[in-house]
C-alpha cells in the first residue's frame, strides 16, 4: 500500500513537472511570437505581406480572433523596443519583463499586472519599480503583485494620475420616432451613461405602482412605464422653459368639422400625423394647448382659434389649493400631474375638475358622470 502511494507520488510530481515545462514553453514562444511581429511592424509589415497591420496578419496566420490578437500585440509593444517614422529608437517601457516573458516565466496576467503599473510609475522610479516587481513575482502569483504594485503607487505617487486635461467627448445620443400606419408610434433610440441614468431616474418614479381606494394597481410594467413616458412628456409640454418652434411654443393643430364639433362625434385631424375623437379635442382643450380649426362641408377653414388656455394660471392655484391633487376617486396624482376639466359642458356648468393620472380620466359634459379613458 505504501508502495502504491509512493508510485502515485512520484507519478503527480513527473506530471506537474511536465505541465511546467510545457507553460515555460508556451509563454515563450508566445513572447517571442510578440517580439517578431513588433519587428515585423517596424521594418513595415504592408511592404512586406501586404497587410495593414500586424495585428491583422497574424489573426490570417494564426486563424485566432481579434480580441486575442489585439492583447497580444498590445503586450508585446510594451515589453520590446519600437521604432519612430524618423528611425529614431523607443525603449521599450518594461524591458526586463520582455526579457523575463521570453524565458517562459511570467503568464500573460503577470505580464499586464507589471505594465499596468509601470505606466502609472514616474520614469525615474520604473527601473526599481520593475526590478522589485519581479522578484516578488517569481514567488507570488498576478494578484499578489498587483497588491504590491498598489502599495509602490501609493508611496510614487500619492495624488493619482495627473488628471485628464483632454476635451471630453460628445454624448452618444439618438433618438427614432416612427409612427405606423395603424396609429400607433414606435420610439427606439440610444443615450450616454448619464442621459440614460436620469431618464431611468425619472421614469422610475412616474411608473411606481399607485394603489388607490378601488384596489391594487394591476398594471405590467410595460404598461407602467409607457404611462410614465406620457407622463414625462406632459410636464415637458407644461414647462415655462419650453423652447419656440417656428416662432411660437410647441403646439399641435386640430382640424375638425362643424357638424362634428357640435355634434361631439366623428373625427379630428391631429396635427399631420393622425387623428382623435370629436369628443377627445373637446376635452383636450379645456387645458391643453391646442389651436381649434373649424372647417366646413368642402373643408372650407370657417374658423382658426388662437392659443390659449380655457383652464388659467389663476385658476389651476385655486383647484391646487382646493384638490391637492386629482380629484378622481382612488387616484393619488400631485397636481402637477393633473389637468383641468369641465365636470359639464361649459354651456351648462362652468364648474371646473382637475384630473390626472397614469390612466388619465375623461369626464363626461352633459350627463356629469366620469369615465376611463386609457392614455
Amino acid at each position: 500500500m505504501t508502495g502504491n502511494a509512493a508510485h502515485s507520488s512520484s507519478e503527480a510530481v513527473a506530471f506537474a513537472d511536465r505541465i511546467g515545462e510545457l507553460l515555460t514553453t508556451i509563454r515563450s514562444a508566445e513572447a517571442e511570437l510578440g517580439a517578431l511581429l513588433v519587428e515585423i511592424e517596424q521594418r513595415g509589415v504592408l511592404e512586406l505581406f501586404g497587410y495593414r497591420s500586424a495585428a491583422r496578419l497574424l489573426e490570417h496566420l494564426a486563424d485566432e480572433p481579434k480580441p486575442f490578437v489585439e492583447r497580444l500585440m498590445k503586450r508585446a509593444r510594451l515589453v520590446n523596443p519600437g521604432r519612430n517614422l524618423d528611425g529614431s529608437p523607443i525603449p521599450a517601457l518594461a524591458p526586463a519583463t520582455g526579457v523575463a516573458a521570453r524565458a517562459g516565466r511570467l503568464s500573460n496576467p503577470m505580464i499586464d499586472v507589471i505594465t499596468d503599473v509601470l505606466t502609472q510609475v514616474p520614469p525615474e522610479h520604473r527601473l526599481s519599480a520593475e526590478a522589485n516587481l519581479l522578484t516578488f513575482a517569481e514567488e507570488a502569483g498576478h494578484k499578489q503583485v498587483a497588491a504590491l504594485g498598489a502599495r509602490i503607487l501609493a508611496h510614487l505617487v500619492p495624488d493619482g494620475p495627473a488628471p485628464d486635461d483632454t476635451e471630453p467627448v460628445a454624448p452618444t445620443r439618438e433618438l427614432f420616432l416612427r409612427r405606423k400606419r395603424t396609429g400607433v408610434w414606435e420610439l427606439s433610440g440610444r443615450f450616454d451613461d448619464e442621459t440614460g441614468t436620469r431618464a431611468n431616474a425619472l421614469l422610475d418614479a412616474l411608473a411606481e405602482r399607485r394603489t388607490g381606494d378601488d384596489g391594487p394597481d394591476f398594471r405590467t410594467t410595460p404598461k407602467r412605464y409607457g404611462d410614465a413616458f406620457s407622463d414625462a412628456v406632459d410636464l415637458a409640454l407644461n414647462s415655462p422653459d419650453l423652447p419656440m418652434q417656428a416662432g411660437e411654443r410647441a403646439h399641435v393643430m386640430v382640424a375638425v368639422s362643424l357638424a362634428d364639433l357640435r355634434s361631439g362625434v366623428g373625427k379630428a385631424t391631429l396635427g399631420d400625423t393622425g387623428t382623435m375623437t370629436a369628443a377627445e379635442a373637446r376635452v383636450h382643450a379645456c387645458d391643453a394647448m391646442i389651436i381649434p380649426a373649424v372647417l366646413g362641408e368642402k373643408s372650407e377653414p370657417l374658423n382658426l382659434g388662437r392659443l390659449r388656455r380655457l383652464i388659467s394660471a389663476g385658476l389651476r392655484r385655486a383647484l391646487f389649493l382646493r384638490d391637492r391633487g386629482c380629484a378622481f376617486p382612488g387616484c393619488h396624482r400631485p397636481p402637477r400631474h393633473c389637468q383641468g376639466h369641465h365636470i359639464r359642458h361649459v354651456r351648462h356648468e362652468a364648474r371646473v375638475y382637475p384630473i390626472g393620472g397614469a390612466r388619465p380620466p375623461t369626464l363626461d359634459r352633459h350627463s356629469g358622470s366620469v369615465k376611463l379613458r386609457a392614455a
